[in-house]
């Protein structure tokens, strides 16, 4: 299954959101703006890329998504900051009986 694109030629970041049944469903991204998404057979990942957050380098050509570079880098650096986002708004903040 190829997913048809309507982007022009070029390379994008694309986000793995989850993986289901075979399919992937990844969000793309150009200069950190999501400008579009596909769903995607998940064998046309590479290995290591197929889990959800993974991020990737993806090459579109005549509207058709046709070669993805998986960034394990990328990939461990917004796991971090989402996780870091996540303790900061998990923490209780302070009461009136904590002054």
């Amino acid at each position: 299954m190829t997913a048809h694109v309507d982007l022009a030629d070029g390379t994008y970041t694309a986000v793995v959101d989850s993986i289901e049944d075979g399919l992937a469903t990844v969000f793309l991204e150009d200069d950190g703006d999501e400008v579009g998404n596909a769903v995607i057979d998940a064998t046309a990942l590479p290995d290591d890329g197929q889990h959800a957050d993974a991020v990737l380098s993806v090459t579109v050509a005549d509207g058709e998504l046709v070669e993805w570079d998986y960034d394990a880098e990328l990939t461990s650096t917004r796991r971090e900051q989402a996780q870091d986002r996540f303790d900061r708004l998990s923490e209780r903040p302070p009461s009136d009986k904590d002054e």
